[in-house]
């Protein structure tokens, strides 16, 4: 059984990775009101798309970090702008590609470290270099991570570092505070990520 003070956290997860999820492949999403809306698969131009000057993104490792980045994160022909902390202020516009990379490790390495090897980290995950390649990156690791919340019970919601996750404040967090904070990671990405999509296709307007 679902500990009932999951039960919540568990529904709001469903339904925020379900709506990006629609959001980003088609062919139709909620609009909210219970209606669908067609929604046509993301492309690699919107994928990579930089709106503003000197945004983060997915590059290839041979063309190094962008504006302000220190760093590509990740493994593979591929890499995420990063920088160490402090990171640079005010931050960097990030694209959708930024975005849902950063997601989709997030869910991925949180899901090893509550119910894996626990040894995976962000120097080993690899950065999807298509639309399509971070579309099915993401809903396996939301698959990944809705598994190992599947696997806990009330005990492990309230232990101190039963995730074990190296890039965030999981080792001095309750669990069930994590399960939290990655809903809102889940749900204020896919916002800013249906937002970018909304304005690549009024460009054209």
């Amino acid at each position: 059984m679902v500990p009932p003070r999951l039960v919540p956290l568990l529904a709001q997860f469903d339904f925020a990775r379900e709506r990006l999820s629609a959001r980003l492949a088609g062919p139709v999403v909620d609009s909210g009101d219970g209606t669908g809306t067609e929604v046509s698969p993301m492309t690699d131009e919107e994928y990579f798309w930089e709106p503003v000057p000197a945004c983060w993104s997915v590059r290839r490792r041979s063309d190094g970090p962008g504006p302000r980045a220190t760093l590509l994160a990740g493994a593979g022909a591929w890499g995420r702008d990063a920088a160490p902390y402090p990171h640079p202020w005010p931050p960097p516009f990030t694209t959708i590609a930024w975005r849902l990379s950063h997601l989709g490790e997030m869910l991925a390495l949180r899901a090893d470290h509550t119910a894996g090897s626990h040894t995976l980290n962000r120097d080993v995950h690899p950065v999807p270099a298509s639309a399509s390649e971070a579309v099915a990156a993401f809903d396996a690791a939301a698959a990944a991570w809705r598994r190992a919340l599947l696997g806990v019970d009330d005990d492990a919601l309230g232990t101190v570092g039963y995730c074990t996750y190296p890039h965030g404040s999981d080792p001095e967090e309750p669990f069930i505070d994590i399960v939290w904070w990655v809903n809102q990671e889940v749900l204020h990405h896919g916002a800013e990520i249906a937002l970018i999509r909304d304005l690549h296709r009024a460009r054209r307007c």
